[in-house]
C-alpha cells in the first residue's frame, strides 16, 4: 500500500530544513517519511537533492527524490553505500538550498515565458542553469532578442508570486488555464494548485505542483539563448541565467 508524505514545500518553498519520521525504507536504498521538504521529481521540475541526519549525528547524502507508488508518496534516494534510518527514527532534513534555489527561479522564469508566448505548451525541462520551453507555434519571426526584453520587463516590474487552490469544477469551467497541450493537472483530487502572478493573478495563473520564488523580480536577469525548429511548428525556447551574450 502506498504511503503518504506530507509536501511541506508546497505551502513553503522557502522552508530549507524540517525533522520528520521514517515510515518505509525501501530494498532500493529509498526512505519514504511522515513529511518533508523535498521536492520530488515532477512536472518538468527535477527533486530535490541534500542531507538526511541521523540522532546519532550520522549523515546521509540524498541523491535524489522521487514519487512512489503515487504522487503522495515521496521516496529520498540515498547515495550508494550510505547509511540507512530505521522504521520510526526521526530524521533532520536539510535540501541543498542553493540548488533548490536556482530551480525555483528558473521555473518561475519559465512561467513568464509562457505568457511571452501564449502557445500552447507541448514540453518543458527544469534546470538549474539551462532550462526549456515547447510550444506548438508557426514561426512567426520571434526572436530571441525580443522574448528576452518582454521577460527582462516582467522580472524588473517585481509581480508577486503566489499559490492558491480551486476545485476540479473551476477548473473545468476554466479550461484555458491549462497551457500544456497534451497533459491535463491530475484531475479527481478535489482540489487543483494554482501558481499565480501579478496581483489579483492578473500577469498568469495555471495548474502547477513545482516551487518558486515570491515575486519576478527574484528571478534576476534572464535570456532566451536559443530558438530551436523541433518539427513543422514546434519551437524550443532555452532560458538561461546572466545578460544575453553580445554577438
Amino acid at each position: 500500500m502506498a504511503l503518504r508524505t506530507e509536501p511541506l514545500f508546497r505551502e513553503d518553498a522557502y522552508l530549507a530544513e524540517a525533522e520528520a519520521e521514517v515510515l518505509a525504507v525501501t530494498e532500493r536504498g529509498g526512505v519514504v517519511l511522515d513529511r518533508t521538504v523535498f521536492y520530488a521529481t515532477s512536472g518538468g521540475q527535477p527533486g530535490d537533492t541534500g542531507t538526511m541526519t541521523l540522532a546519532d549525528g550520522t549523515v546521509v547524502p540524498v541523491a535524489a527524490t522521487v514519487t512512489g507508488e503515487t504522487k503522495d508518496e515521496i521516496i529520498h534516494v540515498a547515495a550508494e553505500g550510505a547509511a540507512l534510518p530505521k522504521v520510526g527514527a526521526r530524521v533532520k532534513l536539510a535540501i541543498d538550498w542553493e540548488r533548490r534555489l536556482k530551480l525555483m527561479r528558473m521555473h518561475a522564469a519559465c512561467h513568464l515565458l509562457t505568457v511571452v508566448c501564449p502557445f500552447p505548451i507541448t514540453g518543458a525541462s527544469v534546470a538549474e542553469d539551462d532550462s526549456r520551453v515547447d510550444f506548438d507555434m508557426p514561426d512567426a519571426g520571434v526572436t530571441k532578442e525580443a522574448v528576452t526584453e518582454a521577460l527582462m520587463k516582467l522580472v524588473a516590474e517585481n509581480h508577486p508570486i503566489f499559490t492558491r487552490w480551486i476545485t476540479d469544477e473551476e477548473l473545468a469551467a476554466n479550461p484555458a488555464l491549462v497551457k500544456s497541450k497534451n497533459v491535463r493537472p491530475p484531475n479527481g483530487t478535489g482540489r487543483i494548485r494554482l501558481v499565480c502572478i501579478g496581483e489579483n493573478a492578473s500577469v498568469d495563473s495555471q495548474p502547477c505542483g513545482g516551487t518558486h520564488v515570491r515575486s519576478t523580480g527574484e528571478i534576476g536577469e534572464i535570456h532566451v539563448g536559443k530558438i530551436e525548429k523541433k518539427g513543422r511548428e514546434n519551437r524550443r525556447f532555452r532560458l538561461r541565467f546572466g545578460p544575453m551574450p553580445a554577438v
